[in-house]
């Protein structure tokens, strides 16, 4: 058995120390995910409560995030952690204490093992990623190379005035866990313990996530660099930050490391005005270029008004009226699958018939229901690309001419006209109406109208028309990007400028076109030596500040 799943600990609770990382929710490692996914009880410090909730159970007892308001962790203090997770543990509970970082290395997660241990807990340790090893490597700091340079830390919050002098004596690589509003101060407590002022340093803030910033400047330098970038002053300056020290920082170097802020959208927001269950893998591939998506539903999809014809096409299936069924949209699986469980039915219903897909994603939520697609369009992903690969009705090899097509209310004629000159006969059969969404919070349409999101993808003429009428149009600094000409002219029509358009009618591509965008204007801006900005940060200042 492996020894770190063996959870025979009687009556008596358990607890798990959990490091969660720095703060991407990517590095959680395999065995933290599987400690929270067996919790009872969650303890978790309000930084990392957002990174390792999603692997909890429903309904999992969150005692910290309870506390104070009820809606905020922010007065919740060690004290309240130690009390709830003691009091949890005596009742026989599996607790999660989660911590930022790494358990033995950025939190005092030590007193808190003391105190089981005096009360005879059994507990155990789950390493995490610590930040001073996780934020250097996604800033593109190195802590050591091939000739095996020396590497020390510190924590300029608590070092006394020996841990100073020896640091500022050695000239090993120093990885400085500070504030940001106190780097500089971190900077000269160096020089005057013996470090040179012009040793490089880079400084990063919110390492791992799609918020990080970092600096590269020298000891003798960092202050103005914070200025002149205007980091500092802050109202937020005493954000944790980890500064490195040392020749493995030079801005030479970063520059040609520096992968994580380099990605090609790096801390963009982009508005994915789809539903969350639609948005799923695009959001996913967006993250994978380093923006932060946001998922605004636009359509809303409610049953038919007189259910009885999908009823009858459903029963047909089973009884075999038809030869092939037809799928357009994920909505319409989703619609067939609720009748199927509405009536008992699962995907043996489907023996004998030929499914066809429209597009990857529809095929992708057949497979995920138990069903293998018979066809999907080899070229254009579009119901003309299925009828391009849509064999002719043949009544030497089609028992049945039949071919039954749940759809949208408004979707369009294409495909029965295509299948009927093909010769086969259709049920054109509407399994769900799509209405426009409720409008999303003022935050968000405020955001929209006043330029705080970097881009939009509209993925249909229908998400324009009805982004448009429950948000407000895009500001215009925000960059447009439309799935195809016909959406890109809806875009138009409502006085948008299309930036970016898709080489084919895929929300994929559509991604990935935004992604070449961004690398060119990247590239752009560095090669006429400006700094770097997304474009909600080119908004005028006075209507920024009112928006952000």
């Amino acid at each position: 058995m492996n020894p770190t799943t063996d959870h025979s600990y009687g009556a008596h609770g358990h607890v798990t120390f959990l490091g969660a990382g720095p703060g991407d929710p990517g590095l959680l490692t395999l065995r933290a995910v599987e400690a929270l996914a067996q919790a009872d009880v969650l303890v978790a410090d309000p930084q990392v409560y957002d990174v390792v909730r999603a692997h909890v159970r429903a309904g999992v007892d969150t005692p910290l995030q309870a506390a104070g308001d009820g809606t905020s962790t922010a007065s919740a203090g060690a004290d309240d952690a130690v009390n709830l997770v003691m009091r949890a543990v005596r009742g026989g509970k599996r607790v999660v204490r989660a911590v930022p970082g790494d358990p033995g290395l950025d939190a005092d997660a030590a007193s808190e093992m003391l105190a089981c241990a005096s009360e005879g807990v059994t507990f155990e340790v789950v390493p995490g990623i610590a930040n001073a090893v996780g934020v250097p490597a996604y800033a593109g700091v190195p802590l050591r190379n091939g000739h095996g340079a020396d590497v020390r830390f510190l924590d300029a919050r608590t070092a006394d005035a020996q841990a100073w002098n020896e640091v500022g004596a050695s000239d090993a690589t120093l990885v400085v866990s500070t504030t940001l509003e106190t780097v500089a101060a971190t900077a000269a407590e160096l020089v005057t313990a013996g470090r040179k002022p012009d040793t490089p340093l880079t400084v990063t803030v919110d390492g791992t996530t799609t918020r990080q910033r970092t600096w590269t400047a020298t000891l003798g330098s960092i202050a103005q660099t914070l200025k002149a970038a205007k980091a500092l002053p802050a109202a937020n300056g005493s954000r944790p930050a980890i500064a490195v020290v040392g020749e493995l920082s030079a801005a030479a170097q970063r520059d040609r490391l520096a992968w994580f802020e380099s990605k090609p959208l790096f801390g963009w927001q982009v508005l994915v005005p789809r539903t969350k269950e639609q948005a799923a893998s695009l959001s996913d591939q967006l993250r994978s270029y380093g923006a932060v998506p946001s998922e605004v539903p636009t359509i809303a999809v409610e049953p038919p008004r007189t259910p009885q014809q999908m009823e009858r096409a459903v029963k047909g299936l089973v009884t075999g009226r038809y030869e092939w069924i037809a799928f357009t949209s994920v909505n319409a699986v989703r619609a067939v699958r609720e009748k199927f469980e509405e009536y008992g039915l699962d995907a043996r219903a489907f023996a004998g018939i030929k499914v066809a897909a429209v597009g990857d994603q529809t095929a992708k939520a057949l497979v995920d229901f138990g069903v293998k697609p018979d066809l999907v369009p080899s070229g254009e992903q579009s119901a003309a690309g299925l009828l391009e690969d849509w064999p002719p009705y043949d009544p030497v090899f089609d028992p049945i001419d039949r071919v039954f097509l749940p759809r949208a209310d408004i979707a369009t004629e294409t495909l029965v006209a295509g299948l009927i000159e093909l010769g086969w006969e259709v049920d054109d059969v509407t399994a769900y109406r799509t209405v426009r969404a409720s409008p999303p919070p003022a935050e968000t349409r405020e955001a929209i109208k006043g330029g705080g999101f970097d881009a939009v993808l509209f993925t249909s003429s229908s998400t324009v028309r009805n982004l448009v009428g429950i948000a407000g149009k895009p500001h215009n600094v925000t960059v447009i990007a439309c799935i195809g000409p016909a959406t890109a002219k809806t875009a138009e029509e409502h006085g948008l400028r299309v930036d970016v358009m898709a080489p084919e009618p895929s929300v994929h591509k559509l991604a990935e076109a935004l992604a070449e965008f961004g690398a060119r204007r990247r590239d752009a801006m560095i090669e006429a030596g400006e700094a770097v900005q997304r474009p909600s940060e080119k908004r005028p200042a006075r209507r920024r500040a009112r928006t952000s």
